[in-house]
C-alpha cells in the first residue's frame, strides 16, 4: 500500500473531515500510542497503519480495501 493509497482508504471509510480526525487524533496502542499521521512519519508502513485504524475503528474486514482487497459497494 502507498501512502495515497491510505489516504485514500481513509477518505472512502471515514470521509473527509472525520479522517482528518482519525489520522491526527487517533491513537493507536497496536502501533506505539502513536496517532496514524505519527507512525507514518516514524517509518511505519501505510499498510501497517491502515490496519491498525481499522482494527481501533472497528472497520468490518470486508471495507478493508485499502489493505489490497477490491473495494466494495457500500449499501
Amino acid at each position: 500500500m502507498r501512502l495515497s493509497e491510505f489516504r485514500q482508504a481513509i477518505l472512502d471509510e471515514f470521509g473527509s473531515a472525520y479522517g482528518r480526525v482519525v489520522t491526527d487524533d487517533l491513537v493507536l496502542v497496536d502501533l506505539g500510542d502513536r496517532t496514524p499521521a505519527e507512525a507514518l512519519a516514524a517509518g511505519v508502513s501505510p499498510r501497517e497503519v491502515w490496519l491498525a485504524v481499522c482494527r481501533a475503528s472497528d472497520v468490518p474486514v470486508h471495507r478493508r480495501h485499502g489493505a489490497g482487497l477490491p473495494a466494495q459497494p457500500r449499501g
